[in-house]
């Protein structure tokens, strides 16, 4: 019997973390073109991958009193995106002051772009009071940021 594969948390070409994404049915509305809610939750798997290839472990951070929230998101719509794209997510953490951090994405179709977002993270406690992120966490981010971390 054969092991089944993990699922992809995608690759690094530089700094830009790339997640491949398909488009399903349950994607879209009934218009076939993808719901622009869903455009979110491709955002947050790119993010969560991220970290996840850079070795922040989300399970790991809750057992360290910390997690992340999403407190400011400006996303710019492009093109539509339809059922059976294959669409790429790019992300790249440009930097962190303090407890938050600042992240460019990206959706792709091919050389078509066709959502940017720029977003804003905060670290934060499990009671959901801001927390600067762990030295740790840091350290794993540092070689990605565009800029180095500030205090």
């Amino acid at each position: 019997m054969t092991t089944p594969p993990d699922p992809t948390a995608g690759v690094f070409d530089g700094r830009e973390h790339q997640l491949p994404v398909r488009i399903y049915y349950e994607d879209t509305d009934f218009s076939g073109i993808v719901y622009h809610a869903n455009y979110l939750r491709y955002m947050e798997r790119g993010r969560s991958d991220f970290f996840r290839m850079v070795g922040i472990s989300h399970t790991e951070l809750a057992t360290q009193d910390t997690a992340f929230a999403i407190i400011r998101l400006e996303l710019d719509f492009k093109r539509s995106a339809r059922i059976d794209d294959a669409l790429v997510v790019r992300t790249t953490y440009d930097r962190v002051k303090g407890p938050r951090l600042f992240v460019t994405q990206r959706i792709t179709r091919g050389a078509d772009v066709v959502l940017e977002a720029k977003g804003e993270a905060v670290c934060i406690s499990l009671s959901g009071r801001p927390r600067r992120p762990t030295a740790q966490m840091l350290a794993q981010l540092a070689p990605w940021l565009a800029e180095a971390p500030e205090g």
